[in-house]
């Protein structure tokens, strides 16, 4: 059995009580060399980040990835628009999802694979009202309060 190593660089952990997650894809991001090194050094932030499409495909719009201070002069835009790298029948289905369906492109998680690339979760979710982000929390709650229980009682 292969073991996956994964390097953990940001995770966007309110999406899943904001977001419906419905389904999962994993993308490549085009990158320039100081994003690379400042991502390796553990540093961004795709917590206010989304996915959209664009006319060559799929950008990633509002992640931080700060400058690398010893590139100096030759550093990158924090917050500049991503290229996400994913095959075209992938495009074409999340795009239809989110214009027909009126879904959103919900980055999860940035990471580096197995391989030392920087890879992207992506989650095709559907928001979530405030009352529905209660009654969810309530259920996990209840769980976790049932597994306790009936843990302690043998």
């Amino acid at each position: 059995m292969k073991s996956t190593t994964r390097k953990l660089v940001a995770e966007n952990r309110q999406a899943r009580r904001n977001y419906e997650i419905e389904d999962t894809i994993e993308a490549g991001i085009a990158l320039v060399g100081t994003e690379v090194k400042s991502l390796r050094g553990g540093r961004a932030n795709i917590a206010e980040s989304y996915a959209r499409a664009d006319e060559d495909g799929l950008v990633l719009v509002n992640a931080t990835i700060p400058t690398y201070p010893p590139a100096a002069q030759f550093n990158h835009e924090p917050t500049r628009m991503r290229r996400l790298l994913l095959k075209k029948r992938e495009i074409a289905k999340l795009i239809q999802a989110t214009e027909r369906e009126g879904r959103t492109l919900v980055p999860l998680k940035l990471y580096f694979d197995e391989r030392g690339i920087a890879k992207l979760e992506l989650a095709l979710g559907k928001g979530r009202k405030t009352t529905d982000k209660r009654d969810v929390e309530k259920k996990r709650d209840w769980a976790r309060s049932k597994a306790r229980l009936l843990r302690d009682r043998g």
